[in-house]
């Protein structure tokens, strides 16, 4: 069974950068493509980007393109999420998630095992 552990959340001022990471254990790594997600209070989890198991093919979600960066380091079974020109509107739980099925990149039910979650806070 894949385990997953996500790092690197905070604070930070609006404006500002984080890179967040995700840990892999449990499973071939290159096997999986990956995912990251987040999760506001009150709201519904979302798609954020993702990245294909080689590394070669990314997506990301219309609100972070061009502000965030999505890659993996195979040898290290880890997988980051730089995030840079952060917004208040980014503020979320963030959570990586190993992608198992052949559907959409986009759509959460295609992910299994899932992190437990990183805190990322923007102050404005």
């Amino acid at each position: 069974q894949v385990q997953l552990v996500e790092s690197g959340g905070g604070l930070v001022q609006a404006g500002g950068a984080l890179r967040l990471s995700c840990a892999a254990s449990g499973g071939t790594f290159t096997d999986f493509a990956m995912g990251w997600f987040r999760q506001a209070p009150g709201k519904e989890r979302e798609f954020v980007a993702a990245i294909n198991w080689s590394g070669g093919g990314t997506y990301y979600a219309d609100s972070v393109k061009g502000r965030f960066t999505n890659t993996r380091d195979n040898d290290k079974n880890t997988v980051y999420l730089q995030m840079n020109s952060l917004k208040p509107e980014d503020a979320a739980a963030y959570y990586c998630a190993t992608k198992l099925y052949s559907g959409s990149y986009y759509n959460t039910h295609q992910y299994a095992y899932w992190g437990q979650g990183t805190q990322v806070t923007v102050s404005s």
